[in-house]
């Protein structure tokens, strides 16, 4: 008999926690966009973003169940091609007999039930536009690989990330901290969320051969043209800046949101290093301080995976200093 905290932490590794830094920054950041309006409530705060923490592990479950029913004894062929994600092989505990598919659904209602609990008493508090979150929230996480739309497998699984991890996730708590939408959060919502959805894609478009090899239905996959994969690119990474400016222009975002174009030479650098890859793979690109923090270089580069972490690093590095300037204009100002 397997304790409850075995159980517990088996479901939490399994629920991959390090993807949690794509809702939990977002959420974060909306509360202190929120912290400023009146009616701000912590503990409701504190509550969303729990709700927000249980809710996206709860998903990444869900997905893992609705991706593993869907392939079946075919998953173990899907882990073995020769792109990124192979190195990160997903429901290894389903193929290793660790778990199994019931133990998996039960993990998925267990943790979205405790979410759905807390979501009831955010309900209680703000009334009926929480419910609103919520149901569109379970909708389009369901529906990342669940019938009957299956988004993640008709190529706009990252749009759906950075929809669900941006504007859906932050208006969401803003609302449950302090019980208003304004159109601030709204025009900040939208570039976090492409940002968040970046990170993804840039992800897609690194494994695009294999992925495509294998049938696997990436935004890239959909493209089905290194040219436009870049124009896609270019779109997602420079259009939060154009909504930035917009917003400080019509008067929405105090002026001092510019300084969110110190984090520009990030993006302008990493769509660099894509046009690269695309043209010439075999480019090779060294870590700068100015990057932000890239962990296990030598590591990486001892297991040859230092070509796909700089470019994922770099994206991840864009969010968070795009993120972590807001918060300090939040305090400042």
């Amino acid at each position: 008999m397997k304790s409850i905290s075995y159980t517990l932490r088996f479901w939490f590794k399994n629920a991959r926690p390090q993807s949690l830094p794509q809702s939990v920054m977002p959420a974060i950041l909306a509360l202190f966009l929120a912290y400023s309006n009146d009616g701000f409530s912590f503990p409701l705060a504190i509550f969303a973003l729990f709700g927000v923490i249980l809710g996206h592990l709860g998903l990444n479950l869900f997905d893992d169940y609705f991706d593993y029913k869907k392939k079946k004894s075919d998953y173990r062929d899907h882990l073995v091609h020769k792109g990124f994600r192979a190195r990160i092989g997903k429901c290894v505990y389903l193929t290793d007999g660790s778990a199994n598919v019931k133990d998996l659904l039960l993990a998925c209602c267990v943790i979205c039930g405790i979410a759905l609990c807390i979501g009831g008493i955010l309900l209680y508090y703000r009334g009926v536009g929480i419910l609103y979150f919520m149901i569109l929230t379970a909708i389009l996480g369901i529906s990342y690989s669940g019938s009957p739309f299956r988004f993640s497998y008709r190529g706009l699984g990252e749009l759906l990330i950075g929809v669900m991890f941006g504007p859906m996730t932050m208006l969401g708590t803003f609302y449950a901290a302090c019980g208003i939408i304004n159109m601030m959060i709204v025009l900040i919502s939208i570039p976090v969320g492409l940002l968040v959805a970046n990170i993804v894609y840039v992800h897609s478009i690194l494994d695009f051969e294999p992925d495509k090899e294998i049938g696997k239905h990436t935004l890239a996959v959909l493209l089905n043209n290194k040219k436009w994969m870049l124009v896609a690119l270019f779109l997602i990474l420079f259009t939060p800046y154009v909504i930035i400016s917009l917003g400080v222009i019509l008067g929405y975002i105090p002026l001092l949101y510019l300084l969110l174009f110190i984090t520009f030479p990030l993006a302008a650098y990493l769509f660099y290093m894509m046009v690269e890859f695309v043209k010439n793979p075999d480019h090779k690109f060294e870590p700068q301080k100015w990057m932000g923090p890239m962990a296990n270089w030598e590591r990486l580069q001892a297991i040859g995976i230092d070509w796909f972490m700089i470019r994922w690093y770099l994206a991840r590095n864009l969010l968070s200093s795009f993120c972590f300037i807001i918060i300090i204009l939040c305090i400042i100002l």
